[in-house]
């Protein structure tokens, strides 16, 4: 009898974990690097161009950084000829990324023409970086995470280097 029982109750929740997606993203709650691509596509009425096999792209990074860099994500807006206004980006940005990203860098250009946001979001031992560049008439919007310790240490390799080689005794 709890076999049975069993079987209808897997049923539904099989279901829910299907349907309850579905209606999320059919309601337009998308959230994350994809909420934010919707958002500005949206509300400036342009088409992001996704970089094609980027998967493939990423896991070659994740492999050639031995860990350090994975989960790229890039959308290019080309010929982004709308006038966008820095804090309705910053906040569109902000609601779509959602709660534990910080954002690091904001830089506007006199005229608006050239923005620049970062935002950062700890994640356990890893560090999730979004970037959204417009420069004139294209905007870029990259995420990636990446792993700060070897990153540094990467970089501390250069550092190291380049002080060794100008230092005199």
């Amino acid at each position: 009898m709890t076999r049975h029982f069993f079987i209808p109750l897997a049923c539904a929740l099989l279901l829910v974990a299907v349907v309850v997606p579905w209606v999320a993203h059919a309601a337009g709650a998308e959230s994350g690097f994809d909420g934010v691509v919707s958002a500005i596509e949206q509300r400036y009425h342009v088409h992001a161009t996704r970089i094609p096999f980027m998967a493939l792209a990423s896991f070659v990074a994740a492999g050639a950084t031995r860990g350090g860099v994975g989960g790229v994500r890039v959308a290019e807006f080309d010929h982004f000829d709308k006038a966008a206004d820095g804090d309705e980006l910053n906040r569109m940005v902000e609601e779509k990324l959602g709660q534990g990203w910080q954002r690091m860098i904001r830089e506007t250009s006199r005229h608006g023409k050239e923005q620049t946001l970062i935002f950062a979001h700890p994640d356990r031992r890893r560090m999730g970086l979004f970037i959204l560049d417009l420069d004139g008439n294209e905007l870029d919007v990259v995420q990636v995470s990446v792993d700060p310790g070897h990153l540094n240490q990467t970089i501390g390799k250069y550092e190291h280097r380049g002080r060794s080689e100008g230092a005199s005794d």
